[in-house]
């Protein structure tokens, strides 16, 4: 993850708040604010362990019961940021069967919504247009996460671009911990990978980004699967168990897309 400690950096879901911790310990000088879904007394009711005292006796801003698909939590922000960061998104469990099937999407769309909307309320209500406009997802690369098509269709029809990635090693972030989304319990470091996107088509510093090459025409970009030699080799891989998996995923999406009213 590329930082510049002279950007102004907002991070957003961060759980127990440790990553903001470690980002400020990391790069002192940053100009950090953080946020976090929960309230500050769910948040330390629920983590035996957290952040909130360290943040507050580093004098870093921090937003409770911050959601990012809900434009009135946006609309506290000034668009004064450079980067905003969402760490290892999860949707939180339904509390019962009732409320599974009473929503009419998959677990599947219902997270890419969730990245969706913040890629597109951090920039129009976050990031300075006189900056470099960046936002972050940080992701694992196992199921369920890589079956979001983060790198093919989450912001169509939007105007933001896919600029890349890049290996997120938590090694250099010491004392965060991923956390569970629903109760006090660590989750196992999973080698992650951020994601970027931005409003601008190029960058004004070597942020040494990557374009995997499954991104490729010869390649199932959302299967992460080829080069494919030929079309015998593709029409094979469609007939295969993961494809047709990952194309239900897909044609869900789709269907969410065309009736999508996505407000600024």
């Amino acid at each position: 993850m590329h930082i510049n400690p002279t950007w102004r950096v907002l991070t957003v879901g961060d759980g127990d708040l440790t990553f903001s911790r470690a980002l400020k310990m990391k790069y002192p000088e940053l100009s950090l604010v953080a946020s976090v879904y929960d309230s500050e007394e769910t948040l330390r009711n629920k983590y035996e362990q957290h952040a909130i005292d360290d943040l507050y006796d580093a004098k870093v801003p921090v937003y409770f019961e911050f959601d990012v698909t809900d434009t009135t939590c946006w609309a506290k922000l000034a668009r004064t940021f450079d980067v905003v960061i969402f760490q290892f998104p999860l949707i939180p469990s339904f509390t019962s069967k009732e409320a599974f099937e009473s929503t009419p999407y998959s677990v599947n769309t219902l997270n890419r919504i969730l990245l969706r909307k913040f890629i597109h309320h951090s920039q129009q209500c976050a990031l300075d247009p006189n900056g470099p406009m960046l936002s972050y997802i940080t992701s694992k690369d196992v199921k369920p996460y890589r079956e979001w098509n983060l790198e093919g269709s989450l912001v169509s029809n939007l105007n933001y671009h896919y600029l890349g990635c890049s290996p997120f090693n938590i090694e250099l972030f010491p004392d965060y911990k991923i956390r569970n989304v629903d109760r006090d319990k660590h989750v196992k470091d999973t080698s992650g990978i951020t994601y970027v996107w931005s409003t601008k088509t190029e960058l004004n510093e070597n942020h040494s980004l990557q374009v995997p090459e499954y991104l490729g025409e010869q390649y199932c970009t959302m299967c992460r699967v080829g080069e494919f030699l030929n079309e015998q080799d593709k029409s094979a891989h469609k007939r295969s168990r993961l494809h047709k998996a990952m194309a239900r995923n897909e044609t869900a999406w789709e269907a969410y897309l065309a009736v999508e009213n996505l407000q600024d």
